[in-house]
C-alpha cells in the first residue's frame, strides 16, 4: 500500500527537481525555459521608449502604416536591430530601442520628420527629399582640416531641378534645409548639370551618417508629437535585477522559516512547493515569451505572497480538523476540501482586477498584470495539487504524529459584531484626517495630492551618483543642482525629491524637449564624473496625464463592479458583494489618505498598487464570508452577531498569518528594491494593512448591518401585506 505513497513522492519530487533546474540551466542549445532566456523590458534592460501620436486629425491607415514602417528602417540604419515599432490603439506609435547608449541622442533624432529641401532666396522650393537617389557620408580632406560631408546624387527628375535652380541662382545662395532648420547656405558659382551635390560641416561622422540614412530612407509621411518616453540607462536597470532578486530571496527565505516553525511538517511541505512555483514561474515566462519589467516582478513577488496565502487556508483547516478529534489522514483530505472554495474564489477576485490591469494598462503596467495572471493560475496548481500530493504521500508513509502539525485547540471570541462603532470610529478618523490633509496641501503646495508627472505631465530625471555622494538634505540638493537645471533647461521652477539611502535624487520639470534633456543630461554627467548609464529619464505630455487619471478612475471602478458581481453570483448573497465592495472602498480611501498626510507621490505604479489591493484585499474578506457562509449551513442556527463572531474567531489567526507573510515579502522589497520598486510597494504594504483591518473589522459588520435592515424592511413589507 505504501508503494503508490513512495511512487507518489519520487514523482513529485522529480518534477520539482527538473523544473528547477530548466529555470536555471534551460534545455537544448537555446537553453529554453531558463531565467537567462526571459525577455527583460527597457525598465531592466535599458534603453529608450517613445510614444509619438500624429500632429494630424484622423489620419489614414496607410499613413499610419508608412510612418511605422519609415520609424523602424530609421531604427535599422541606426543600428538598432532588436528595436520594435508599433502601433498602440488607432494611431499612437510606440518606439522600444533596447540597450540604447546614447539614449538622449536617439530621442533627439527618433521623431524628426526627415525633409529636406533646397530653397532660394525668394523662398521657392526647388527640390526636396523625394528628389535624392541617395546620400552617402564621406570625408573631405582637400582643406586644411578634415571635414566630414553628405555626398548627394539626384534622381533623373532631380537631376533636371538641381540643373535648373542653380542655373536660375548663379552667384545667389541656395539654403539647405533639414526639418526646416537651415543646414548650409552655400553660393552657387556656376549650373550644375550632373546631378551631385555635398553637404559638408557635419562636425562628425556619426552625424553625417545619421543625417544621411533619413535622407535615404525620406520624411516621415507624418508629423509626430512625442507624448510620453522613457530612458533607462543599463546600469540602473541591472541594479533593478540584482536588488529585487535580492528581496525576493530574502523576503522567500523569512516566509519558509515563519511557515515551517508555525506549521511544522505542512510548512516545510508548502516551502517545497514555494520552491517549484518559484521554478515553474521562470520557465512560464521564459516559454510564453513574456517580457519580463520591473512591475512584473513585483507582481511575481506578490503571487508568491498569495501562494502562501493558499497554503496558509489549507493548513489551518487541517489543524483545525485535527483539533475537532479527526485522524491525520482525514483532517488532511477534509482540510484541502473546505479549503478550496475560499482559494478559488479568492483567487477568482484577484485574477479580476488583473485582468482590469491589462486590459485597460499600458507597457509595464501590462507587464504587471500578465505576470499576475501567470502568477495566480501556477499558485493555484502548486497549493491545490502538489502541496496536496506531497502532503497526502506523507502521511501514507506514516508520518501521523500530530506534533508534526499541530492542534487547532480552539478560538478565542471575538466580540466584533459589539464593538463595530469603534471600529468603524477608527476609519473615519483616518479618513478624515487624510480629507482635512487636502485642502491644506492645495495651500501650501499647489495641489490637494501630490500627483507626479503621470498625472499632471512633465519631466522626471532620476541621477544615480556614487556611494556616498549623495545629498542629506532636500535644501543641500536644492543649492547645488537647481542653477545647472535652470541653465541647461531654461525651467526657472524644477523641484527635487532626495532618495532615501540611494545616492539617488530626482529632478522634477514641465515638459522638457529632446534638445533640453539632452542639455540636462550633459551638464549632469560633467557635474557628477557620471555616464548616461546612471541617468533615467520620463517625458509624459499633459494629454497622455490627463488620459492616465481619467482611465485609473475607471478601471478600479470596473474592477470593484465585475468583483461586486463575482461575490454576490458566488455567495447567492448581494449584500455579501456589497459588503466587500464597501470594504474595498474604505482600503482605497484609507490609502488615499495615508498619501495625503504623508505627501506621497501618486504615480503610475500607485494605479497598479490600487488595483492590486482592489484584487488582494478582498481576498482576506472571501475567507471570512466563506466561513460565515459554511457555519450558516449548520444545524445549529445561529444569530448573525454570534454567526460573525464566531466566523472571525476562526479565521483570525490565518488573516493575520496570510497578511504578514504577504507583508514580509513586500516590505522587504520596499527596503531593498529601487525607486521604482519602492513607490509600487508602499502602496501595497499600507493596502495589505488596511485589507486585514477591513476584512475583520469593517466588512463583516457592514454585512450584518446590511442584512439586519434587510430583515426588517422584509418584516415590516410582510406585516403590511
Amino acid at each position: 500500500m505504501k508503494g503508490k505513497y513512495v511512487a507518489a513522492l519520487i514523482v513529485s519530487l522529480i518534477l520539482i527537481v527538473g523544473t528547477a533546474y530548466v529555470a536555471m540551466i534551460g534545455v537544448g542549445e537555446n537553453k529554453n525555459g531558463s531565467a537567462n532566456e526571459i525577455n527583460l523590458g527597457l525598465d531592466l534592460e535599458g534603453g529608450v521608449s517613445i510614444t509619438y501620436a500624429p500632429n494630424k486629425e484622423d489620419p489614414t491607415s496607410v499613413e499610419i502604416q508608412d510612418t511605422l514602417y519609415k520609424l523602424q528602417l530609421r531604427l535599422d540604419e541606426y543600428g538598432y536591430t532588436e528595436g520594435e515599432v508599433y502601433l498602440e490603439g488607432s494611431s499612437r506609435i510606440n518606439v522600444d530601442i533596447p540597450g540604447v547608449k546614447n539614449a538622449d541622442e536617439v530621442l533627439l533624432e527618433m521623431g524628426k520628420p526627415g525633409k529636406l529641401a533646397f530653397i532660394d532666396g525668394d523662398e521657392i522650393t526647388w527640390l526636396t527629399g523625394a528628389d535624392v537617389k541617395n546620400a552617402e557620408p564621406g570625408t573631405d580632406t582637400s582643406g586644411m582640416t578634415r571635414d566630414y560631408v553628405v555626398h548627394l546624387e539626384f534622381t533623373p527628375d532631380g537631376v533636371a531641378k538641381f540643373a535648373e535652380a542653380t542655373t536660375k541662382n548663379v552667384g545667389k545662395p541656395l539654403y539647405i534645409f533639414y526639418n526646416d532648420e537651415p543646414l548650409l547656405a552655400p553660393t552657387v558659382n556656376e549650373p550644375i548639370l550632373n546631378g551631385q551635390a555635398v553637404i559638408n560641416n557635419m562636425g562628425s561622422l556619426e552625424t553625417a551618417s545619421q543625417l544621411a540614412a533619413n535622407i535615404r530612407i525620406g520624411a516621415l509621411p507624418l508629423e509626430l508629437v512625442e507624448l510620453r518616453s522613457n530612458v533607462v540607462g543599463a546600469k540602473m536597470g541591472q541594479d533593478a535585477i540584482r536588488t529585487s532578486i535580492l528581496g525576493g530571496l530574502i523576503g522567500i527565505s523569512l516566509v519558509f522559516i515563519f511557515m515551517i516553525g508555525f506549521y511544522r511538517l505542512p510548512g516545510f511541505v508548502a516551502s517545497i512547493t514555494l520552491i517549484f512555483y518559484a521554478s515553474l514561474m521562470i520557465v512560464s515566462l521564459s516559454i510564453f515569451n513574456v517580457t519580463l519589467t520591473l512591475p512584473g516582478i513585483a507582481g511575481i513577488i506578490l503571487s508568491i505572497g498569495m501562494a502562501v496565502d493558499a497554503n496558509v487556508i489549507i493548513f489551518s483547516r487541517i489543524k483545525e480538523e485535527i483539533g475537532s478529534g479527526k485522524t491525520i489522514k482525514a483532517s488532511v483530505k477534509s482540510g484541502f476540501k473546505k479549503a478550496t472554495s475560499a482559494i478559488i474564489d479568492g483567487n477568482a477576485t484577484t485574477l479580476i482586477a488583473a485582468i482590469v490591469l491589462y486590459i485597460m494598462g499600458t507597457g509595464t503596467i501590462k507587464g504587471f498584470a500578465i505576470t499576475l495572471m501567470i502568477g495566480i493560475a501556477v499558485s493555484m496548481f502548486t497549493s491545490l495539487i502538489v502541496t496536496r500530493l506531497l502532503l497526502s504521500s506523507l502521511v501514507g508513509l506514516g508520518l501521523k504524529d500530530k506534533k508534526l502539525y499541530g492542534v487547532d485547540l480552539g478560538h478565542k471570541s471575538v466580540q466584533v459584531i459589539e464593538k463595530r462603532k469603534v471600529f468603524f470610529a477608527v476609519s473615519v478618523v483616518i479618513i478624515l484626517i487624510g480629507l482635512v490633509m487636502m485642502p491644506v496641501n492645495q495651500a501650501t503646495r499647489d495641489s490637494f495630492l501630490n500627483f507626479d508627472i503621470e498625472f499632471v505631465g512633465g519631466t522626471s530625471t532620476l541621477v544615480s551618483l556614487g556611494s556616498g555622494q549623495g545629498y542629506l538634505t532636500p535644501e543641500a540638493l536644492q543649492e547645488a543642482v537647481k542653477d545647472l537645471v535652470v541653465e541647461a533647461t531654461g525651467q526657472t521652477t524644477p523641484q527635487f525629491q532626495n532618495v532615501t539611502d540611494r545616492d539617488q535624487f530626482i529632478i522634477k520639470t514641465p515638459s522638457l524637449s529632446s534638445e533640453e534633456r539632452l542639455a540636462l543630461s550633459e551638464a549632469l554627467i560633467e557635474k557628477y564624473n557620471i555616464t548616461s548609464d546612471d541617468i533615467e529619464s520620463e517625458s509624459i505630455s499633459a494629454t497622455v496625464s490627463g488620459e492616465m487619471r481619467r482611465d485609473a478612475i475607471i478601471a478600479v471602478l470596473v474592477a470593484s463592479l465585475c468583483i461586486l458581481i463575482y461575490v454576490s453570483f458566488r455567495f447567492k448573497d448581494f449584500w455579501f458583494g456589497m459588503a466587500a465592495v464597501a470594504a474595498l472602498v474604505h482600503d482605497i480611501f484609507i490609502v488615499f489618505a495615508v498619501y495625503a498626510i504623508a505627501n506621497v507621490p501618486i504615480n503610475n505604479s500607485f494605479i497598479a498598487a490600487m488595483l492590486t489591493i482592489v484584487g488582494y484585499s478582498i481576498n482576506d474578506t472571501i475567507v471570512v464570508f466563506d466561513r460565515i457562509r459554511e457555519n450558516m449551513s449548520l444545524e445549529r442556527k445561529f444569530s448573525y452577531k454570534d454567526l460573525i463572531n464566531m466566523s472571525i474567531s476562526q479565521t483570525m489567526g490565518r488573516s493575520i498569518n496570510t497578511s504578514l507573510t504577504t507583508f514580509i515579502m513586500v516590505g522587504i522589497l520596499y527596503i531593498v528594491g529601487v525607486t521604482s520598486i519602492r513607490e509600487f510597494a508602499l502602496p501595497l504594504m499600507i493596502g495589505i494593512l488596511s485589507g486585514t483591518y477591513s476584512s475583520i473589522f469593517i466588512a463583516s459588520p457592514l454585512w450584518y448591518i446590511f442584512k439586519i435592515n434587510h430583515d426588517k424592511k422584509l418584516k415590516k413589507k410582510i406585516i403590511e401585506n
